[in-house]
């Protein structure tokens, strides 16, 4: 079973930053494309990146490229969100998913952390 847990999130100023880590187990991990989720206060599950099983295809929302940067480690199963130029907007409950961006933004779809809070906030 896979099982996905997120840490790093926290409160952080505008303009601060703040790196997401997702630690993987259970699974072979470079065999999957991971992607990041956020759900913001209020709103629904909005995906943020993604980047493919080895490593070398990235995508970004455009509500966050350019600040944000998804990596992952294989050797130690884990995957990163280095966010750097918070906004307040930015403040959102953050997940870990296996999938790309095409896959479907489902709870029930794929295998799933349980999220780290991040908020920007003076």
């Amino acid at each position: 079973e896979v099982q996905l847990v997120e840490s790093g999130g926290g409160l952080v100023q505008p303009g601060g930053s703040l790196r997401l880590s997702c630690a993987a187990s259970g699974v072979t991990f470079r065999n999957y494309d991971m992607s990041w989720v956020r759900q913001a206060p209020g709103k629904g599950l909005e995906w943020v990146s993604g980047i493919s099983g080895g490593g070398g295809r990235t995508s970004y929302a455009d509500a966050v490229k350019g600040r944000f940067t998804i990596s992952r480690d294989n050797a130690k199963n884990t995957l990163y969100l280095q966010m750097n130029s918070l906004k307040p907007e930015d403040t959102a409950v953050y997940y870990c998913r296996t999938g790309s961006r095409y896959s479907s933004i489902n709870r029930n779809v794929g295998s799933w952390g349980q999220g780290t809070q991040v908020t920007v906030s003076s």
